[in-house]
C-alpha cells in the first residue's frame, strides 16, 4: 500500500510542477497572464483519503492536492490555494486511469422568498468581516455545527453569510425562506440554483441586489456561476479579497479554494458559456 501512495502522491506533487507542466498550472498561468499577473511559486501537497482494492488487485485510490500559488500582480503580491479532488485507478505498477473527482450538480429549485415563521428575526446588520474571518476558518474543512454535503458550496455560503448574522427564517418548510434547523434545512441553504433565485426575490431577512458587474461587490458578498450557460447556476462564492486591480478573490466549497480569482477560468467545469450573477448583501442599516 505504501508504494502506491508514494507513486500517487508523487505524481502530482513533484514530476513537473516546478516546470509549470501539470494542465492545471498551465490554465492557471493563462488566466493569470490576462491581467497581468505571474505565478511566482508553486508548492503541491497530497494526501491519500482511501484506498480500496479489487480481488483482481487493482486499487482505486482517492486522494487530495493541496495547491498554494504565490501570485505577483505589480507589486501586491497575495497566495491563492485550492485542493483538487482526485480518483486514480492504479494496477501492477501502473495507473490506468487518473481523474478530477466532480460532485454532482443539485437540481434548480424555486423558492417563496417572502415567508416567515413566529418569532423568527429579519431585520440584521451585515458584519462582511465576520462573513469573511468564517470563510478564511473554514474554507478547507468543515465546521461540525452543520451538516456536510458532497455539493457543498451553497452550504458553505450560507454559513458564511449566517456568520455575518444574516438571519434564518421559514422553517419548517424546505421551499420557504432561507434556514438548516434540526438536520433539515431549505433549498436556498444548500441548492445554488435556489440561492440565485432567493438573494435578489427576497424582502426581508437575507436579501440582496443585483449589481452590474464584479467591480461593484463589496467583501462578503457573492457570486452565482453558470459553468453551461444553461440557465442553471451550479456553483456559489463569497468574495474575501481583492487582487491589484480591484477585482474579486473568492473562497469555496466543493472546489475548496481560497483567495481565488473570481473569473474561474481555471477550473475544469469552466466553459466559454459561462455566465454570472453578482449580488451585493442588503441589510437594514
Amino acid at each position: 500500500m505504501m508504494d502506491t501512495i508514494n507513486d500517487v502522491i508523487g505524481e502530482y506533487t513533484t514530476r513537473g510542477l516546478s516546470h509549470f507542466q501539470h494542465e492545471k498550472v498551465k490554465r492557471k498561468k493563462e488566466s493569470c497572464e490576462k491581467r497581468d499577473a505571474e505565478i511566482v511559486k508553486v508548492e503541491a501537497a497530497g494526501m491519500v483519503k482511501e484506498i480500496s482494492r479489487r480481488p483482481d488487485e487493482t486499487q482505486t485510490v482517492l486522494y487530495d492536492i493541496h495547491y498554494k500559488y504565490l501570485v505577483r500582480q505589480g507589486s501586491f503580491i497575495y497566495l491563492e490555494e485550492e485542493v483538487e479532488n482526485r480518483r486514480a485507478v492504479y494496477y501492477d505498477g501502473r495507473f490506468y486511469s487518473d481523474e478530477e473527482v466532480t460532485a454532482a450538480v443539485d437540481q434548480p429549485v424555486t423558492t417563496e422568498e417572502n415567508s416567515l415563521s413566529d418569532g423568527e428575526r429579519v431585520t440584521y446588520q451585515y458584519n462582511r468581516l465576520k462573513a469573511v474571518q468564517y470563510a478564511e476558518k473554514w474554507w478547507n474543512t468543515y465546521n461540525p455545527a452543520y451538516r456536510k454535503f458532497e455539493n457543498d458550496c451553497t452550504n458553505f455560503i450560507s454559513q458564511c453569510l449566517h456568520a455575518g448574522d444574516a438571519p434564518m427564517r421559514g422553517y419548517p418548510s424546505q421551499g420557504k425562506g432561507w434556514w438548516m434547523r434540526n438536520n433539515r434545512w431549505s433549498y436556498s441553504w444548500t441548492v445554488a440554483n435556489s440561492m440565485r433565485l432567493h438573494l435578489p426575490q427576497s424582502t426581508i431577512g437575507l436579501r440582496a441586489r443585483e449589481v452590474e458587474g464584479p467591480h461593484k461587490l463589496k467583501l462578503g458578498d457573492v457570486i452565482c456561476y453558470d459553468f453551461e450557460g444553461d440557465g442553471r447556476y451550479d456553483h456559489t462564492t463569497i468574495v474575501t479579497g481583492r487582487d491589484a486591480d480591484g477585482m474579486p478573490l473568492v473562497n469555496a466549497h466543493t472546489f475548496n479554494s481560497r483567495m481565488r480569482y473570481w473569473k474561474y477560468e481555471d477550473s475544469t467545469a469552466y466553459t466559454p458559456k459561462i455566465k454570472y450573477k453578482f449580488y451585493s448583501i442588503v441589510d437594514d442599516r
